[in-house]
């Protein structure tokens, strides 16, 4: 890797989340699921390039861990642009459903067993 490829891998998550470091929400945990909104609003602004792989890999429910984990960007890079996406009305966040400590869900664990397989 020369110096200028590091110098670009440091510079990336910055130009992709506008210099921000914050989300502007709290709706996103590790295994919040995103979904992308199809058809998209009329009135959304047309996504950046970056944001454009985010709804690809989103046209199917996906967890916020996992969909950063296939962009290859950093957990707090993902949820910025996700925020952005979710404000634009191109996303949808679902949160995890609660389990009772007693009944354990087995589709649930069935969907936690196969997504740690394709990490």
């Amino acid at each position: 890797m020369t110096d200028s490829d590091a110098a670009g891998r440091l510079v990336r998550p910055f130009a992709l989340t506008g210099g921000r470091t914050r989300p502007s929400r709290a709706d996103f945990t590790l295994i919040t699921t995103v979904t992308a909104v199809d058809p998209p609003p009329e009135l959304a602004p047309r996504p950046q390039a970056e944001q454009s792989r985010i709804l690809r890999r989103c046209a199917r429910p996906v967890a916020v861990a996992e969909l950063a984990a296939l962009l290859d960007l950093p957990v707090s890079v993902a949820v910025i642009m996700l925020c952005d996406l979710l404000e634009a009305g191109l996303i949808t966040a679902h949160p995890p459903r609660p389990v009772s400590p007693r009944t354990p869900d087995l589709d649930l664990l069935q969907k936690v067993r196969e997504g740690l397989g394709r990490l």
